[in-house]
């Protein structure tokens, strides 16, 4: 299949999807929930997690930029925890 038929393909689905939501399974505001669920809910604090575990080996390893990696792993913490709060706020500010 070269690139040609593959972005036939691509954006054939893609037409399908917005025009035929039943077949997609879903509505827009649906799906996007979704996504904002797995985000919120279990990518950023499992990114978190990485960020520290990775940052305590730069310390442990003596990496001499070891603080200035604990520093941004613990921001990431707070913005990856806060995640579900922080979208919450926004969208009860909006409205």
């Amino acid at each position: 299949m070269n690139k040609k038929q593959m972005a036939m393909t691509l954006v054939l689905v893609a037409v399908i999807g917005i025009f035929v939501p039943d077949l997609a399974h879903a509505g827009l505001e649906t799906s996007l929930m979704g996504i904002k669920s797995k985000l919120t809910g279990v990518i950023l604090p499992l990114l978190s997690v990485i960020g520290i575990a990775i940052a305590g080996t730069s310390f442990f390893t003596g990496n001499p930029n070891a603080k200035q990696h604990i520093a941004y792993a613990i921001i990431g913490c707070i913005i990856g925890f806060g995640a579900q709060g922080i979208v919450d706020f926004i969208a009860q500010t909006v409205r």
